[in-house]
């Protein structure tokens, strides 16, 4: 199963203004860097919890359909399944009547219903790719509060600590706070 991001954010859950009020700084000298740990800050929550902050295009692609016909998506919230698309000697998209995309769940699900898994020939490598577009929505305000707060603590903490990482040693960890902000938003796996 592998993963490529079809279409990146517009923009970011938070904007370099807003990280700036929150660290009081008035000069324009740390914008770049303070936009650089704004993107890394929303790409760490983004891995770490399955999420998508901000509207974005993703691909998933899997060798077979399985045999229980349903597919996980990685990322949450689901806004749409966009395209479900056969590489192989059967190279087509899949009607839309063949699959149902359960939006609500999380993880986001695609129940594939018609689909024979036995009688498609594909490719023998990511020959099933599922499109789908994920996100909250396409503002920052789109996104929840809380998310948005841990967001402006990551910035910080990480604008405070510059120092590099010793081999041979742990990096800081995140702030307890931040992870109390993000904590209803994890995936819990049974």
């Amino acid at each position: 199963m592998a993963s490529a991001l079809t279409a990146a954010p517009g923009t970011e859950p938070i904007s370099v203004a807003e990280a700036k009020a929150h660290l009081r700084i008035d000069a324009e000298t740390e914008d770049t860097l303070i936009g650089s740990l704004i993107t890394s800050a929303r790409l760490w929550v983004e891995r770490s919890y399955g999420l998508a902050l901000i509207t974005q295009g993703w691909s998933l692609y899997l060798d077979k359909v399985p045999e229980s016909r349903a597919v996980a998506l990685p990322l949450w919230p689901l806004q749409a399944v966009t395209t479900v698309t056969l590489h192989g000697p059967d190279d087509g998209t899949i009607d839309v009547s063949a699959y149902a995309a359960d939006l609500l769940s999380q993880p986001a699900r695609l129940v594939f219903q018609s689909v024979a898994a036995s009688s498609l020939s594909l490719r023998p490598l990511n020959g099933l790719e599922i499109a789908y577009t994920a996100g909250f929505g396409d503002a920052a305000d789109d996104v929840p509060a809380p998310i948005r707060q841990a967001l402006l603590l990551l910035v910080a903490h990480w604008y405070e600590r510059r120092e590099p990482v010793m081999a041979g040693y742990e990096p800081a960890e995140v702030p307890s706070m931040v992870a109390g902000l993000l904590a209803p938003y994890r995936q819990v796996r049974l």
